[in-house]
């Protein structure tokens, strides 16, 4: 009679095996998380026979990561010597870091199957196992046997659970426990659970440990003068009031960067390109702590402060100019670019004081939605009211100054006329005289437009103030911030990994953040994960080719991006899968602007 484990194992295998011959989804038996698991390997066409992987050699050994593993591996390696076992910490990406075995027998399976140091055991890549399902899912799960997507994996089962940084809360890589099949199977999720905490305890004392060294460098130099100093560490950020004033987290990742970089160089010095152009010197020392390499301790000069001292010192700047430095909050939006600054203040002053106000500004770029926001800071009920010129026009016997009459006015309420330019020659006057009509009953009137020389003359002294709003290639230090703001209106707990923030910054975005929003609405609906991968964007975000393409190009840049990205920009591999050379596969590439992470 076989055992209850062994029937079991046959008929996931049963399950496995009809799946992957046939479209329906995995049967009702298989445990739900590797159903799941299945289903993304095979829509990522991940192989079933042979283990592929890709191999980085070369990684920090002395990452926090590693370090914090350490004396918790070295217990478990006592505690499972001679036993058929073993102990494996990954980073969050899926990369081996360090593994313990407790038998020769097992340790020469690992090897074969590329479960080592130096190897990546990512989802995509092997599909269905214990670090990759834990990676994916942010939570611990156990994968036995059968229930590998890889045949190559069966004879054994693992568990694995994530580790992460009890400061920040993000997953900063696994922790996993693989052995031959047995009884004893089972029993390994509460042994890697507690390993995984043990590790998370110890990141959690280097950070303290980090922090506190981070805070007394800090304290010792930001003391004496009020030159701009600023602290990075991985998880804290320190900056005196001369350095915040004029830095970004954009800023502060290229510092960051940019004081790597220079290693262990004492008081080195380095000129670093900001994101809003300027350029400032730093000088740059690392700062240990008991627990190693905290950060570092940066002193800044700005261009415009290391030539002589033409700029006033801060201390000295007007109050005009301190107000229009500082960022302007307006609900539902997000930005601290200075033109976005300046016509975000412009805007609320004029819904407060009820001053009529021209915006112009390319399409996308969120007039409408300055203009809500700025109605709502001064407390108003009601939203604006608007109409479109260019809809009127287009519509049978529209009547634009008719529409603008019926429209909701008085006190409290805010009238928005969309295209201004759209507003034929016939019909200025009239709607001159209902705009008027509409402002002298207390409405706050808005007219926006493509460019600010559009507007028809009868319509020019309708508007007191006019104001540009940038568009989005203009204001990309504000990306991070942006991208946060929109996915937060499609879901609380949805977040770019970080490799997508590059690619969008190196994107044109004509379309400008309406463009922004429908792309990161598509990624998130489509994604496979708690957040969005390279993956997950529309394929047009992954090519930079400036010409119009026709439809068939169109669909062929798509189908060349998806294959690139499903092979993680191996070239060979998406040539294979398309059927094509490699060699055209470049040409394509070229043609179309495309460029991937990866190699092949």
């Amino acid at each position: 009679m076989l055992s209850d484990s062994t029937e079991r194992d046959r008929t996931i295998a049963r399950a496995r095996l009809q799946f992957l011959t046939h479209a329906e989804p995995p049967a009702q038996i298989v445990p739900e998380g590797i159903r799941n698991s299945w289903q993304r390997s095979k829509y990522l066409g991940v192989g079933t026979d042979e283990v592929v992987v890709p191999y980085q050699p070369d990684f920090d050994r002395e990452s926090r990561l590693v370090r914090a593993a350490a004396p918790v591996l070295d217990r478990l390696e006592q505690a499972l010597a001679g036993s058929d076992a073993s102990v494996i910490v990954t980073d969050r990406k899926g990369w081996v870091r360090d593994r313990r075995v407790g038998e020769k027998r097992l340790s020469t399976h690992l090897d074969r199957v590329h479960l080592a140091p130096g190897f990546n055991y990512a989802e995509q890549f092997v599909g269905t196992n214990g670090i990759g399902v834990a990676l994916e899912e942010r939570r611990p799960n156990v994968v036995l046997g059968t229930e590998h997507f890889n045949e190559r994996l069966q004879n054994v089962s693992c568990a694995a659970a994530p580790i992460r940084n009890s400061v920040t809360g993000r997953v900063e890589g696994a922790m996993n426990l693989t052995c031959w099949n047995g009884p004893a199977r089972t029993l390994m999720a509460a042994l890697v659970q507690e390993a995984a905490g043990d590790i998370e305890r110890v990141m959690y004392e280097f950070s303290s440990s980090h922090q506190r060294a981070l805070l007394e460098a800090f304290q010792q130099v930001s003391h004496y003068g009020d030159r701009p100093v600023l602290c990075l560490g991985q998880d804290l950020v320190l900056a005196n009031s001369a350095a915040s004033a004029r830095l970004t987290g954009d800023d502060h990742r290229l510092l960051h960067e940019a004081a790597a970089e220079l290693g262990h160089a004492p008081r080195s010095r380095k000129e670093v390109q900001l994101t809003g152009g300027g350029t400032v010197l730093m000088r740059c020392r690392q700062v240990n702590s008991s627990a190693g390499a905290a950060g570092y301790l940066l002193e800044l000069a700005f261009s415009d402060l290391a030539s002589g001292g033409h700029r006033p010192r801060s201390g000295s700047r007007t109050r005009t100019e301190q107000e229009a430095s500082r960022p302007w909050p307006l609900p539902g939006l997000a930005g601290t670019d200075p033109a976005w600054n300046t016509v975000s203040r412009t805007a609320s002053r004029c819904a407060r004081d009820r001053t009529p106000l021209l915006l112009h500004g390319e399409a996308g770029t969120g007039k409408s939605a300055l203009v809500g926001a700025a109605h709502a800071l001064t407390g108003a009920a009601s939203a604006p009211a608007v109409v479109d010129a260019t809809a009127a026009r287009s519509t049978a016997g529209g009547d634009l100054p008719t529409a603008l009459r019926e429209a909701a006015a008085g006190a409290g309420r805010a009238l928005v006329l969309r295209n201004v330019d759209a507003v034929t020659p016939e019909q200025g006057a009239a709607v001159a005289e209902a705009l008027e009509a509409a402002a002298a009953q207390g409405t706050w009137i808005v007219g926006t437009l493509h460019q600010a020389h559009g507007v028809p003359e009868p319509l020019r002294r309708c508007f007191v103030e006019a104001a540009a709003v940038p568009a989005l290639r203009h204001r990309l230090a504000d990306l991070p911030a942006l991208v946060d703001c929109l996915l937060r209106r499609v879901g609380a707990d949805i977040e770019c990994a970080p490799e997508v923030l590059p690619l969008l910054r190196r994107h044109g975005w004509p379309g400008n953040i309406r463009q922004l929003d429908a792309a990161l609405r598509e990624a998130a609906a489509g994604r496979r994960t708690y957040r969005i991968e390279l993956r997950d964007l529309p394929p047009s975000l992954h090519s930079a080719g400036g010409r119009s393409l026709s439809a068939w190009e169109a669909s062929e840049r798509d189908t060349l991006v998806q294959a690139l990205l499903a092979a993680e920009g191996n070239k060979l591999l998406a040539a294979q899968r398309l059927g094509i050379s490699r060699t055209t596969i470049y040409r394509k590439m070229r043609s179309y602007g495309i460029t991937l992470p990866g190699s092949g």
